[in-house]
């Protein structure tokens, strides 16, 4: 992923790559390092600024848009370092500073991805330091609001299997949040479309351990929404695999034992 600046015509100006780590279900947590927002080349400098008192033309943000979203690029970077040092408070107040500015800039440019990926990845990031506070309904509503974003980056980049993990992850989470209250009929779709989404990531990498723990979640979910033997079937089989050879993460292996009868239900 590249993280965009904009210039003064709210023009992409692409800056260093920024990378995020692979989630893992155990520790959910999309981490970037973002630079410093760079000035607009010379030449897009010198270009005439729209009147003050004029909407931006489609597609472009104003000059105040514009210093927001270089803001919350300094802004979020503040955030990542105080969640790393352990500091998830003053992480959430720096990610809550810089999530209006980057939700304008999709708002004005929704074609633009790489703002798309930045505003997935500030949501996700926002939801773990949330959750390491325990504020859990403030963890689902940001995966919620992420989901659309996170769909559209997986659409574009096809190959990434860190953010179509990322996708199923949240995914499995919104249906587990709807299978605790007891809504199997709107969890049941969350819990297919990570199935579908697992599936393409463990046929790419079927050795990969994250991969296999996430298709295993989404397949113990479906199992219990879908009515469906033969999912409930590969979900023990994988489980029982992967207890075995000792893959399996601490959060499926109690589901599996449950399922399998080595441990009281």
């Amino acid at each position: 992923m590249r993280l965009t600046c904009v210039n003064e015509n709210g023009e992409s100006a692409l800056s260093r790559p920024v990378y995020i780590a692979l989630m893992t279900l155990a520790a959910p947590l999309a981490m970037m390092t973002p630079v410093q927002a760079q000035e607009a080349p010379a030449a897009a400098e010198a270009a005439p600024a729209a009147p003050a008192e004029a909407a931006p033309a489609a597609g472009q943000m104003t000059q105040e848009q514009i210093a927001a979203f270089n803001q919350a690029v300094t802004d979020f970077t503040a955030g990542q370092q105080a969640q790393q040092a352990g500091d998830n408070a003053a992480a959430t107040a720096k990610y809550e500073a810089a999530l209006p500015a980057i939700r304008t800039a999709v708002q004005a440019q929704p074609a633009n991805i790489d703002n798309v990926n930045f505003l997935a990845n500030a949501l996700y990031a926002d939801a773990a330091a949330q959750g390491a506070q325990g504020q859990m309904d403030k963890v689902i509503a940001l995966y919620g609001e992420s989901l659309p974003h996170w769909r559209k980056v997986v659409e574009a980049k096809p190959t990434d299997a860190a953010s179509r993990n990322i996708l199923a992850g949240i995914l499995i989470q919104l249906g587990n949040q709807k299978l605790g209250a007891k809504d199997m009929t709107g969890a049941d779709p969350y819990y297919k479309e990570a199935v579908t989404l697992a599936r393409k990531s463990v046929a790419e990498n079927a050795a990969d351990k994250t991969n296999k723990n996430i298709l295993l979640s989404a397949l113990i979910g479906a199992s219990q929404t879908a009515n469906d033997e033969a999912l409930r079937k590969e979900a023990l089989d994988m489980g029982k695999a992967m207890m075995a050879d000792g893959t399996i993460d601490a959060i499926n292996k109690p589901s599996i034992e449950v399922m399998s009868g080595q441990k009281a239900g």
